[in-house]
């Protein structure tokens, strides 16, 4: 049941959402349907096709629910569809979006709402994030995002937004929202928030699948080329992101002939493709990506072209998040020194109280200088704000290495 909660909800409120017009309405007959599943599955087996299952299910209570209200009654002829057994061939639509998913992304991100309301509604209902997990990516407390996707929902039900398809001229201005969804869908895949595993294979593989479509959709847009480029230039690196143990192995110390070449050769193409595209922060990225798979070890890494590109993308994209990112680069050009310069500026600043990172990184820095007990307390404060069992296995071995026995 875990399993098809996590790889079916998207696809299962997406389909039940083209049926009930409602996105609440939608939600509650998807929790139904899951909670049906429950008695059903444990007295019959798990059905061949879990997500059609579902899916028809959800599909039924949905129509039960058109059926009960009046005022939809005489529309109710056009909504009732045939009751599917399987995947639900050619359900298309008419619409040019070939997946129910994005669809319902690109509804979800309605310019109603603000963008962070659109962002955290959309990872909620569509990719099934928790809360919690969406808080971390926002770099926000649970309950801040709990408190934020309610008054959502609300707002939508207030202003009677509809279900619906956008209209092809409305597609661009809801593209940045769109691309951010499906980045943070990617990034939380590719770094786990929490539980045992550093990744979380559905997460990404939901991600990049998303970013086929969007690019299938609009092959046009270099913001979208370079976004599926990013995620798969990255994703190349997944076997050699983890030991036997499951442990953290960073990059320097990676085995770079486990990177998966078919990704970076499609990463290195699409990257070539959106050349003249005008820079934007997922093409930039891209382009950062490609520097560190383009190089044969870490040390023959371009590192000042890869500052550069930072340059580049601090500029576009001007977020304390990039700017810790750059102290990596910051590092292999100036020196430790320079970049934990430039860290402590980034964590006086306050937006980064809390991200794990900082305190990783700024810990990694003063170990490189020799400050082994500022560094023990700084790497004390990261595990404490890791929830990552690779993360933090990684982390505690280094906290062991900077405490005196």
């Amino acid at each position: 049941m875990a399993d098809a909660h996590r790889r079916e909800w998207g696809f299962v409120l997406a389909a039940t959402a083209r049926v009930a017009g409602s996105l609440d309405v939608a939600e509650e007959c998807v929790q139904d349907a899951y909670g049906a599943a429950l008695d059903a599955w444990l007295r019959d087996g798990v059905p061949r096709s879990p997500g059609a299952w579902l899916t028809t299910t959800a599909r039924r209570r949905a129509l039960d629910v058109l059926r009960r209200e009046q005022t939809l009654r005489r529309k109710l002829p056009l909504l009732v569809e045939p009751v599917h057994t399987e995947p639900l061939p050619g359900d298309d639509g008419d619409d040019g979006i070939p997946d129910d998913r994005l669809r319902l992304v690109f509804t979800c991100c309605h310019p109603a709402l603000s963008r962070e309301a659109q962002v955290g509604l959309t990872l909620r209902l569509v990719c099934g994030l928790t809360t919690d997990e969406i808080a971390r990516a926002f770099l926000v407390p649970e309950a801040t995002m709990a408190a934020r996707v309610t008054r959502a929902k609300k707002k939508i039900a207030a202003a009677r937004i509809p279900y619906r398809v956008p209209a092809e001229a409305d597609l661009p201005e809801r593209l940045d929202a769109v691309l951010t969804v499906v980045h943070l869908v990617f990034t939380t895949g590719h770094v786990a928030p929490t539980g045992a595993d550093l990744v979380r294979p559905d997460l990404v593989a939901r991600a990049v699948d998303l970013g086929r479509v969007l690019r299938s959709l609009m092959p046009d847009e270099g913001e979208v080329t370079g976004l599926l480029a990013l995620m798969l230039l990255t994703d190349a690196r997944r076997d050699a992101r983890s030991g036997p143990d499951g442990a953290v192995v960073l990059l320097e110390d990676q085995d770079r002939s486990r990177w998966d070449e078919d990704e970076v050769a499609e990463g290195f193409a699409l990257v070539r493709a959106a050349a003249r595209a005008a820079p934007g922060r997922f093409l930039v990225q891209a382009a950062i990506a490609a520097e560190h798979a383009r190089a044969t070890t870490y040390s023959d890494t371009d590192w000042r072209r890869i500052l550069r590109l930072y340059d580049v993308l601090l500029g576009l994209w001007p977020s304390p998040v990039v700017a810790l990112n750059r102290s990596v680069a910051v590092l292999m050009v100036d020196g430790p020194q320079a970049a934990l310069d430039e860290v402590e500026v980034l964590a006086g600043d306050g937006r980064l109280d809390g991200y794990r990172y900082l305190a990783a990184t700024r810990a990694d820095l003063l170990r490189r200088l020799g400050r082994q007990p500022e560094s023990a307390a700084a790497y004390r404060e990261a595990i404490a704000l890791t929830s990552n069992a690779a993360e933090r296995r990684f982390l505690e071995g280094r906290l062991a290495e900077v405490t005196p026995r």
